[in-house]
């Protein structure tokens, strides 16, 4: 299949080659935040592509954005440290006012500001975004109070925003479960230690992700975004950008394991032979493939269509399930491809393997889309 945007793949991957499988592995052992990845990406203005060019960005759209993010997928890099950057913002940018754009956008897009953070789920709520239990309480004119925990919120440390959902109504007293949210711009620099609270939690993947803690946080009324109370649907409207990047990483990462497993398939000799000579291997790897190219068309529509401001969610979401299914798919065939050496850290693909796999879950698990896709694509009763 034909890829788009070849100037800016090639670019990424021109970058990707100054950070090799040794500087990633040595950030997965020391669970380091990859400071240096991350800094070139801003420099190089990857990070930026999704900002209008009056604020200092690229003004791209999420065609080019899923280009570059699959790149560094592929060439074996992570954009986990970094890919909130690009769709944490859209929130602010759709629905914040001028002072907040005017105070953030041309920050992020220089790389003076990082918001890349998002306060959303909780120990108690899960994927119920309804029951959040963090609440913003007025005080007065001038200020919020925030009381409340939020789990699995990464890049917290490494952010100078967040975005944080919180309720500022009860959920019974609204006429729907997602009445009275509201979405906060919250300054890490001045929250922390004054009733914020951040403690990391170790992972599977270096992902930094943290628990972080409100306790009698006072932030200014100015950091409410939008309106008060419907802070649910403002994250919505994020949330097919953010499917529709994973989705990118997905095809990435499985073009990286399709092209090691055949590769190693092809060079590994047993009994005098490649084992690529045999149909056990080859067709696993030839299915994963497949796969991953009939996903990639998938994200190419819902890209498309996100770009041109048409309604996406079916096929965000359906991007997002086939290509994390299709990187599963070529990270286990890359895996038993390689058979014990694949166990081994200097090939990557064990590490590589446990980043792959949290796409089934996260952002929004595979259960969740398939919910979604009987409900309102199928028009199935709702099952929950």
């Amino acid at each position: 299949m034909e890829q788009r945007h070849q100037d800016i793949r090639d670019a990424v991957a021109q970058l990707c080659q100054g950070f090799p499988g040794e500087y990633w592995r040595e950030k997965d052992r020391e669970r380091a935040y990859p400071k240096e990845f991350v800094r070139a990406l801003t420099e190089s203005g990857f990070l930026a592509c999704l900002i209008p060019e009056e604020y200092g960005g690229s003004g791209l759209g999420i065609s080019e954005a899923a280009a570059i993010l699959e790149e560094i997928q592929a060439s074996g890099c992570n954009g986990g440290a970094c890919h909130a950057q690009m769709y944490t913002m859209g929130t602010v940018l759709r629905h914040g006012n001028a002072e907040q754009k005017e105070m953030l956008l041309p920050g992020i897009a220089s790389g003076e500001l990082r918001l890349q953070a998002f306060g959303v789920t909780e120990p108690t709520s899960g994927t119920d975004t309804s029951r959040i239990r963090t609440t913003a309480v007025k005080d007065g004119n001038s200020a919020y109070v925030v009381n409340g925990q939020k789990v699995w919120t990464s890049r917290v440390e490494h952010s100078d925003f967040m975005l944080l959902l919180a309720r500022t109504s009860a959920r019974e007293d609204g006429k729907r479960p997602h009445d009275g949210i509201s979405v906060f711009l919250v300054d890490i620099r001045d929250a922390v230690g004054n009733g914020m609270t951040i403690k990391p939690i170790r992972a599977m993947v270096n992902h930094s992700t943290t628990e972080v803690f409100f306790d009698d946080l006072r932030i200014p009324a100015s950091s409410l975004v939008g309106e008060e109370g419907k802070g649910f649907r403002y994250i919505l409207d994020g949330m097919n950008a953010e499917r529709i990047l994973i989705a990118a990483e997905c095809i990435g990462d499985a073009r990286w394991f399709i092209d090691k497993a055949a590769g190693y398939a092809s060079e590994r000799r047993v009994f005098d032979r490649p084992i690529g000579q045999n149909q056990g291997i080859q067709f696993p790897i030839a299915r994963a493939y497949a796969q991953s190219q009939a996903a990639a068309l998938m994200v190419r529509e819902a890209a498309d269509k996100f770009d041109a401001g048409a309604p996406c969610g079916a096929e965000a979401n359906m991007a997002k399930l086939l290509a994390s299914e299709a990187s599963w798919a070529a990270a286990e065939s890359c895996l038993q491809t390689h058979g014990g050496f694949g166990f081994a850290e200097e090939y990557d693909v064990e590490r590589k393997y446990r980043e792959t796999r949290l796409y089934q879950i996260a952002p929004v698990s595979t259960n969740l889309i398939l919910s979604y896709i009987a409900e309102h694509v199928l028009g199935l009763p709702r099952s929950f």
